[in-house]
C-alpha cells in the first residue's frame, strides 16, 4: 500500500489522547460522503488498537496505517 494516499480530509489529532482521535474520526466520518478518505494523525498509542477495531465494526475500509516520525497516520474510507 502506498503512503501517497490522497485524503479528502485530514484530522490532526496529535494533541488528543484516548479516545480523542477515534471520536474525531467518528464525528467527521458521520458528516462525510460515502467514498471519501479520512486520514487521522495520532500520537496516542491506544489508537493503534481502537481505530482499526472501530473501522471494522462500523464496516468502513482501513486503507492504511503508516508510522511517521512521532505519530501514526490512519487512512479510512467511508463505505456506508
Amino acid at each position: 500500500m502506498s503512503q501517497e494516499i490522497k485524503a479528502d480530509k485530514v484530522i490532526d489529532a496529535r494533541g488528543s489522547f484516548c479516545p480523542g482521535p477515534l471520536m474525531e474520526l467518528i464525528k467527521n466520518i458521520k458528516r462525510g460522503e460515502v467514498g471519501k478518505i479520512y486520514e487521522v494523525w495520532s500520537k496516542d498509542a491506544g489508537s493503534i488498537r481502537d481505530i482499526p477495531k472501530w473501522v471494522a465494526k462500523a464496516k468502513h475500509e482501513m486503507v492504511g496505517i503508516f508510522e511517521e516520525d512521532g505519530y501514526t497516520r490512519f487512512a479510512v474510507k467511508k463505505m456506508r
